[in-house]
């Protein structure tokens, strides 16, 4: 089992990581949530069907433990340094981060998935529990919002 889970952290380390900083828009925030998800799936350990299934069920742990973030209490009373201490990318993916960071939290998850992850509309929609529709509005709405912000 040992050795499994640690194959499994090497293999989806660095997508969980991105996801995770695309909705955290901080390092410390993502080695949280990263530790977090390896952590439950360490737990849990889970039976798959096939690996697209373990990626999918990372993600959406990792989609969960973001949210959940972003709700603590502990988060609403502090400051982010993002404001005072400006963030780059060390893997030169800096300019689509910072797209990312121009979009309400809603829209985040769903552009990440589709562009970065290359996922389509209809899987993004079983991994985030939400219809294939929502997961196409939501990706309209977010690609105005990024023309606007470049735009001006």
């Amino acid at each position: 089992m040992q050795e499994s889970a640690d194959w499994v952290v090497d293999t989806y380390a660095a997508m969980v990581y991105r996801l995770a900083v695309a909705q955290m828009h901080s390092r410390s925030d993502a080695d949280d949530v990263f530790q977090e998800v390896f952590l439950r799936y360490a737990r849990k350990a889970p039976a798959f069907e096939s690996e697209e299934h373990r990626r999918a069920w990372l993600l959406r742990v990792t989609v969960n433990c973001c949210r959940k973030a972003h709700t603590s209490l502990w988060r609403k009373r502090t400051e982010p340094l993002s404001e005072t201490m400006p963030y780059s990318q060390p893997d030169g993916d800096s300019g689509f981060f910072e797209l990312l960071r121009l979009l309400p939290a809603k829209y985040r998850a769903v552009v990440h998935l589709f562009y970065y992850e290359g996922y389509s509309a209809q899987e993004i929609g079983a991994m985030l529990r939400c219809k294939p529709a929502t997961v196409r509005s939501q990706l309209a709405r977010g690609r105005d919002i990024l023309r606007r912000q470049l735009e001006d």
